[in-house]
């Protein structure tokens, strides 16, 4: 019999609570779960507002993965949705995990969560610019960090605030909360930017998704920043062969990485983190910390 839980007032059915996810590690469903409820209130933070795309792995990270926009069938009634318009599908909606009893049925689903840069009602109007970096074997992600420093300091003379995280995977991201900008503008500052990583550090940088051009180097994706674009949410779990999540990191942290293991976070780091440093990527909720590209207005949500 499938257990039912009530979240804020929510009948949740919550199922295979035993079924392991993460083979390597015996990691199971209820886990997740667990891990989904205990880090709620600093996901929500960032993936409240904004329309959610699901990478599904219903069956762990050997089985299918599929990536859904819309509504999966059988979404509750109760379900906060948001129209996101597409050129195949002008009515197309997808949700928004608004709260704690979306974010729970959200989590039943052995989900990965991905999140334009912009929010809600505000369709190509971005308030963040993400950089992915991600390194080209024998490259890690102590690459990715020594790329990521230069690309901070880049950005701060622009007077932008960059933060980064994990990407649970090989690389890194870098977040810079902005004032709202247009994605066509924000997409062209970010792809300048990682054309003039490349010619300042040559041998480190690529911005070119060539496969041949990216062994031993850190390939800095500027294409996330447009409109149709998601990127993995803060603090969502990924479907890797541990249960390794995208998680936030201090820039101490970044100086301080010599080997890939030191960012790797597992699901159980993370509440301990959270509750010594408190959520790193907060200040890009802020709005005092938005900062302005150069050379434009911004506009209005």
């Amino acid at each position: 019999m499938t257990p039912i839980t009530l979240v804020e007032g929510r009948r949740i059915a919550l199922s295979n609570l035993d079924k392991v996810l993460y083979p390597e590690t015996g990691f199971t469903k209820g886990e997740v779960l667990h891990y989904y409820a205990t880090v709620a209130g600093s996901l929500l933070a960032h993936i409240h507002d904004r329309p959610v795309s699901f990478l599904r792995y219903p069956d762990g990270p050997d089985g299918q993965l599929f990536f859904t926009k819309n509504p999966p069938p059988g979404t509750p009634d109760w379900v906060k949705t948001t129209p996101v318009p597409r050129s195949e599908d002008l009515s197309a909606e997808q949700v928004v995990v608004a709260d704690l009893a979306t974010l729970m049925w959200s989590a039943n689903l052995v989900v990965e969560f991905h999140t334009p840069q912009w929010p809600a009602g505000s369709p190509a109007v971005a308030d963040r610019l993400v950089l992915d970096l991600d390194p080209g074997a024998p490259a890690s992600v102590v690459q990715c960090c020594a790329a990521a420093l230069w690309l901070r300091d880049r950005l701060a003379a622009d007077g932008l605030h960059a933060y980064a995280k994990t990407s649970g995977s090989k690389g890194m991201h870098l977040a810079v909360p902005l004032e709202p900008t247009p994605s066509e503008q924000v997409s062209a500052y970010a792809k300048q930017l990682a054309q003039e990583a490349e010619r300042e550090l040559p041998d480190l940088v690529v911005h070119r998704m060539a496969k041949a051009l990216r062994p031993g180097k850190v390939f800095v994706d500027h294409s996330q920043n447009a409109a149709a674009k998601t990127t993995a949410a803060p603090y969502t779990l990924r479907a890797r062969a541990r249960q390794t999540v995208s998680a936030p990191v201090s820039w101490a942290e970044v100086e301080a990485c010599r080997r890939p293991s030191d960012l790797v976070f597992l699901a159980d780091d993370i509440p301990p983190r959270l509750e010594r440093d408190g959520d790193l990527f907060g200040p890009l909720t802020d709005p005092d910390r938005a900062g302005r590209l150069p050379g434009t207005r911004g506009a209005r949500p």
